[in-house]
This record gives structure tokens, C-alpha cells and sequence, in this order.
């Protein structure tokens, strides 16, 4: 009898285990629409918001911190946790009124209840640390135009700069001003990069770096939604960092990832039609959102060049911006990805992008220019070196047969990102592929990289265009508060860029993202980040 009770409670306790190990893989299926599922296959170098400086960083500390101000899908100005703010523009001081109720994410350094409300001297605490040199915060800069900041009592904030500069609120939504609690900052040192303290509506939970990264549902976030429901609606986001862009889309094919952004080319062709549509196998399943992307694709002309004197003409330039089919790239290279870049360097959806008209495809005008420039130089035989990466290899294969086609002598040199960016920094590329992606909100990040002071190395001006009148206009616009009043300043130095033309516009790109049928509240916006807190998955 003793033998049959210890062989009946060894099947008893077999049997509870199987149960149990049953009723976990049910649970995990039935809360798998409760984890929203991403790879990032550049992986993460800290989560540390002083260092968010990419997008990978920028994407994982979006659901870890808040700041003063945020963004909308629109780039309008918000609330975050200022609930308000005044600007004195004849003393240049921004006063910002913080709400009361913003908790940090529980730590055992952060007192009895592991956790505190966050006051105004954490702003300023994290503000100073972006500006210490032994942190060596990327985003220093942001702070260059700040005379100072002060905690008036623990809900007012007063900033004062040392001049006029109208995009500074779109400086402080940048996650670089995010707010940080100084005891576990100081605890952990540089390792706060992978002990992050936040007050986002997720919290740090898990890190195998270049593995898997973990966050869990704060339930104590401060924002909620337009029916007074408490968000982030998810109870988790996973992500993993699979190396590159084609597994990465199989894993989305086959359901294991709730979205992916961008086009590849190792899968353009597999998802989408020429024109830009989802092929019939994907349309049940998944579903495209597209907008515009604050991003600028250009060939960037050395224009003070000794090596290639023809890049120091205009009517060289010109001819050049006129010789090539922008409907073709766009078509047939990009899969219907962006739109032509006919205008100047303001992309749209940024304010201050006006339709300006720019340069058509007309090789006859191109042929025209060309001669032009070869009566008024004695040049009979121009030529061009184009340097590019290997993603943009094709298009600028296309682009060769096209110069060639006016008599242009073109050869394509292809070299690795690091080394353009390298070699771009000190002046001895010719003509390259570049973008230029905002860091803010504002036309004037992309017409700063005209601006003559702003030459490399002191600045983005790696195309050496100098230009006094373009000078003049660019220091006028930012003495300007109202937007308006700006944005005609800024068409008027886009328009000088269009008739000088010292870049050759390629196209103005547009993010695009696959987003799973069962998810809803992905939005999409200019600066192509990732807002989690408003995500919502329907079980399968």
C-alpha cells in the first residue's frame, strides 16, 4: 500500500507539473497582446538619455523618460511635464510651470517608498549633467545658446538664453533633456547607461545587451488618454537585436514581431509593388503607414574644390541638377518611397517647406549649361567623382549613365559610411552622397549647414558654400520669434540654394512602417520616433 501511494503521488505531482507548465504557456499566449515586439538590429549603446543620439537609443529612452516639453505627431509643441510655460522675449526667459504628480520609477535609493515626486532641481541637476565634461553628454550643444536656469521653488523652472533662438523649445523635447533622479545617476556613475531611472510610462526590467531588452508597464505614469484612461495601455515591450534587416523581416512575416520600419532593399521587392502598394500575400495581414520623414537625400558638392575645378561653377552645378529623372529613383529604386526632391533642401513636413520650383528633368537644358561652361572655362572635358556607401550604390549607378549621357565623365567610388563621414569632415571628397536628418523641428537646422561660419570643421558646412547675402538672411531669421515671419526668410534663402545650387537634391524621404493587422495607436511622425504609451494589440 506504502508503494502504491508513493507511485500514485509521484503521478499526482508529474501530472501538476505538466498542468502547470500548461496553464504558464496558455497565460503567456493569452498576455502575448499585452507585449509589444521590436528588433533593433543596430543595437543599443545605453539607455542612458545624455547619449541618445541615434535612433536605436532615442526609440528605447522614448518609453524611459520625460522632459519639459514633448512633441505631437505634428511637431506642435506639448506638455509634458511643464503643464504650461511663459516666454518674456524682451529678457529671453522661458518660465515653465511643473506638474505635481510625476514620479520617478521605483529604486531603493529614491527613500522609504522607493520612489519621489519629481521638482524643478532635477531639471536643473540634469541639465548640468549635460553640460559636464566628465559625462561627455553628445548634447552638450543643446545647451550652447543657455546663459542659465534656476529652480525658482520645486514646480517653476526659469531658463534664460544668451540671444534669440525661436527653435529652442523644440531643443527641450529632444531626449537628451529628459529628466534624471541625481541619487541613482550618482550611484551607479557610467553604469546608469544600463540601470536607467526614468519617469516614462514603461520601466527598465531586463538587458541582455545585443540580446534582449525588457520593459514593464509604470503604472503609476502621470499622462492619460482623451477618455481619462491611464496609459500605456501594453504591459510590456520586448526587444531583440537580431544583426540585420532581412531576419529581421522574416520574424515579422512570420508573426514574431509586431512591426518593422523602413525598406530594405534585401526585402523591398518581397512586400511591395513598384508602385509603392503591399503585394496581395501581405494585405491580410499587415498594413502600411506612411508620412513624411524630416530627412534630406542629397549629393553634396564641394564647391570650393581645387581638385575638380568645375564643382567651384554654378552653370556646372546647375547643369548637373538638371540631367537626371528624380521620378526614376523614386519609382524604380526606392519602390515608390519618397517624393522627388525638386525644391531646395527643406524636406517636407517640416514648417517652412515650400513647393518652391526647383529642377525638373531637362537634359536639354542640362546639355545647354554644360556647353555654357565649357565656352566660359576653355573645360572640354569635365568629369566627377561621386563617392557613396554600398546602400546607395544603385541609384548612383543610375545617376553615372545620366551624366554621362550630357558628357560628363563620372566614376563612382564606393566606400564604407565611417570613411565618407571621415573624409567629408576634412574637405577631400568632391561630390558624395549625404542626408541630413533634424535634430529639431525647424528649417533652420537645414539651412545652417550653408551658413559660412558653420564650415567643417567648426560646423555641418561640409559643402564650403559661402554666400553673404545667405549669411545675412540666415542670422536675421533667428533674431525672429514669430514663425511666420521666419518661414518667409526661409524661403528666400532655400529659393538662393535652388539658384546656386551647391547640393543636388535627390529626394526627400518619407518613414514608412508594417505594422501587424492587430495593432492600433502606432502612429507614424516627421521624425520617424517611437511612441509606445498609446499602442494597443487585439488578440489573433
Amino acid at each position: 500500500m506504502k508503494i502504491n501511494c508513493t507511485i500514485l503521488s509521484f503521478w499526482l505531482f508529474i501530472s501538476f507539473c505538466l498542468l502547470n507548465v500548461a496553464c504558464k504557456d496558455a497565460d503567456k499566449k493569452n498576455n502575448d497582446h499585452l507585449v509589444f515586439r521590436y528588433n533593433e538590429h543596430q543595437n543599443i549603446a545605453s539607455l542612458d538619455p545624455a547619449f541618445a543620439r541615434n535612433a536605436s537609443t532615442i526609440w528605447a529612452t522614448n518609453q524611459l523618460f520625460n522632459g519639459l516639453v514633448q512633441l505631437d505627431d505634428n511637431l506642435n509643441i506639448q506638455p509634458d511635464i511643464a503643464k504650461h510655460w511663459e516666454i518674456n522675449d524682451s529678457t529671453l526667459t522661458y518660465t515653465f510651470y511643473l506638474r505635481d504628480d510625476v514620479w520617478f520609477h521605483k529604486h531603493r535609493l529614491l527613500g522609504k517608498d522607493s520612489t519621489r515626486k519629481v521638482i524643478a532641481d532635477d531639471f536643473v541637476y540634469s541639465l548640468d549633467r549635460l553640460k559636464d565634461p566628465t559625462v561627455a553628454s553628445p548634447g552638450s550643444w543643446v545647451l550652447q545658446n543657455v546663459e542659465s536656469y534656476d529652480a525658482i521653488n520645486d514646480t517653476i523652472l526659469k531658463i534664460k538664453l544668451k540671444q534669440a533662438f525661436p527653435p529652442f523649445m523644440g531643443l527641450l523635447a529632444m531626449r537628451y533633456c529628459s529628466v534624471v533622479p541625481k541619487e541613482v545617476v550618482e550611484h551607479y556613475g557610467n553604469n546608469f547607461r544600463s540601470n536607467p531611472i526614468g519617469t516614462g510610462p514603461f520601466y527598465f526590467k531586463l538587458w541582455e545587451e545585443n540580446i534582449k531588452l525588457v520593459f514593464r508597464k509604470n503604472k503609476r505614469y502621470f499622462e492619460k488618454d482623451k477618455n481619462g484612461k491611464n496609459l500605456p495601455y501594453l504591459e510590456a515591450v520586448a526587444i531583440t537585436f537580431l544583426p540585420d534587416k532581412q531576419s529581421e523581416f522574416l520574424q515579422f512575416a512570420q508573426g514574431k514581431l509586431d512591426f518593422i520600419s523602413g525598406l530594405d532593399a534585401s526585402y523591398k521587392d518581397e512586400l511591395l509593388s513598384s508602385n509603392g502598394k503591399l503585394k496581395p500575400n501581405y494585405e491580410n495581414d499587415v498594413f502600411m503607414i506612411k508620412g513624411p520623414y524630416l530627412n534630406t537625400e542629397f549629393i553634396a558638392l564641394q564647391n570650393k574644390s581645387e581638385k575638380n575645378k568645375a564643382l567651384q561653377s554654378p552653370i556646372f552645378r546647375k547643369a548637373i541638377n538638371y540631367s537626371f529623372d528624380r521620378n526614376v529613383i523614386i519609382t524604380y529604386l526606392r519602390n515608390g518611397i519618397g517624393t522627388t526632391g525638386t525644391s531646395g533642401i527643406i524636406p517636407k513636413g517640416l514648417p517652412g517647406y515650400e513647393n518652391i520650383d526647383g529642377y525638373n528633368y531637362n537634359p536639354e537644358k542640362a546639355l545647354q549649361l554644360l556647353e555654357q561652361y565649357k565656352l566660359e572655362t576653355g573645360d572640354q572635358n569635365p568629369s566627377l567623382v561621386l563617392t557613396t556607401d554600398s546602400n546607395y550604390q544603385d541609384i548612383f549607378e543610375y545617376l553615372q549613365r545620366e551624366f554621362e549621357k550630357i558628357g560628363i565623365q563620372t566614376t563612382i567610388d564606393v566606400m564604407p559610411s565611417s570613411a565618407i563621414r571621415q573624409a567629408r569632415a576634412d574637405g577631400s571628397l568632391d561630390a558624395f552622397r549625404s542626408s541630413w536628418i533634424a535634430d529639431y523641428p525647424d528649417a533652420e537646422s537645414y539651412l545652417s549647414l550653408f551658413y559660412s561660419p558653420n564650415h567643417t570643421p567648426n560646423g555641418p558646412n561640409y559643402t564650403f558654400y559661402e554666400n553673404k547675402t545667405y549669411d545675412s538672411l540666415y542670422e536675421h531669421s533667428n533674431k525672429l520669434v514669430d514663425i511666420t515671419q521666419r518661414k518667409i526668410i526661409y524661403k528666400k534663402m532655400d529659393s538662393l540654394m535652388i539658384d546656386e545650387a551647391p547640393i543636388v537634391p535627390l529626394f526627400y524621404d518619407e518613414a514608412v512602417r508594417f505594422v501587424r493587422k492587430n495593432v492600433s495607436g502606432l502612429g507614424i511622425n516627421p521624425q520617424n520616433f517611437l511612441v509606445l504609451k498609446y499602442v494597443k494589440k487585439e488578440k489573433y
